[in-house]
């Protein structure tokens, strides 16, 4: 859905996608990507192969989240683009140096191809225009521990090496945390609108369907991103959380476009490695006890109508053009 609005939005041009192991394997990722960029029959976006695994411990997934091939119930079709020669850590460093302060960089996954990207070339930092992070929970609750979120849990060292590294910089990253991101909560409702605004009414998903009932759109963006939400809504439904799901990295791709959508504060962050109850949990020091200087700008507040009426937008006139074809 962030890469549907990203493809959906004029002034965006997406130089490259880095497949990030997390949700499913790294393989299944750069399939997913390549398969979305068919659907939507957008070329010439370079796709590149992360890392397998995490910096220092072993890859955990989340099918039980997304699905078995992260993408809910949806179906894509096979891809006819293959993947660049170089890893996705190689892509980060050469589209930087080609495009020197002109690149807005968005991490919507484990931070591990980025922490080697700058490995790599420290001067990353330097070279990006922006950086847009979704990751980690300020003053509220994690999602995989009682304190830490889904991608900084996954590789909690590289977390830590990107805010290091960031350390000083000019532009600091923008850091969008669960706090701000479950406002951005996605029903039946507003995804009804979207298949209405498509011009591809479908029947409105309701929590007393069968589970994996097909979307009945005529549209075939609509009908792949209502496929992959129901997955999402059964899931949370499960956890008790209501019949909606969360968009996470949707929001984190319209703030990379339009970072007025939020509000943030400057604080130093970091991350708990060796805590026995909070690893991977992200600490914002908003006063001042360790005595650094702010390396991050920690998203605080959220205009989710405004997000939904730039998404839906964005969205539905992609997927109209998209029908055309």
């Amino acid at each position: 859905m962030a890469l549907v609005y990203l493809f959906g939005s004029a002034e965006a041009e997406v130089v490259g996608i880095a497949s990030t192991a997390g949700n499913v394997g790294v393989q299944q990722v750069c399939e997913n990507n390549l398969g979305l960029l068919e659907l939507c029959g957008v070329t010439g976006i370079p796709v590149s192969r992360g890392a397998d695994a995490p910096l220092a411990i072993p890859l955990r997934t989340a099918e039980d989240t997304h699905g078995p091939q992260g993408l809910g119930y949806a179906q894509l079709p096979s891809a006819t683009a293959s993947l660049t020669d170089h890893d996705a850590a190689q892509a980060w460093v050469d589209a930087a140096h080609a495009r020197p302060g002109e690149l807005i960089g968005l991490a919507t996954g484990p931070l591990t191809n980025l922490a080697l990207a700058v490995r790599a070339e420290p001067e990353l930092p330097k070279l990006l225009r922006r950086l847009v992070i979704m990751g980690g929970s300020f003053d509220y609750r994690g999602n995989t521990t009682p304190v830490a979120e889904w991608n900084t849990s996954v590789d909690p060292e590289s977390a830590a090496e990107v805010f290091a590294a960031w350390n000083g910089a000019e532009h600091l990253p923008i850091v969008l945390g669960l706090n701000i991101t479950e406002n951005i909560a996605m029903t039946p409702e507003l995804l009804n609108r979207l298949a209405e605004a498509a011009g591809a009414p479908s029947r409105m998903m309701s929590v007393h369907d069968p589970r994996g009932t097909a979307s009945t759109a005529d549209n075939p963006v609509i009908r792949v991103l209502e496929d992959a939400m129901r997955f999402y809504f059964e899931f949370h439904h499960d956890q008790g959380e209501g019949y909606l799901a969360h968009l996470h990295d949707p929001l984190a791709a319209a703030v990379a476009l339009d970072p007025d959508l939020v509000t943030c504060r400057a604080a130093p962050v970091d991350v708990e490695l060796t805590g026995t109850l909070t690893r991977g949990m992200t600490i914002a020091d908003w006063s001042g006890h360790w005595g650094r200087e702010s390396n991050a700008l920690v998203g605080v507040d959220v205009d989710a109508a405004a997000f939904f009426d730039h998404f839906i937008d964005r969205v539905a006139t992609f997927a109209r053009s998209v029908s055309r074809r």
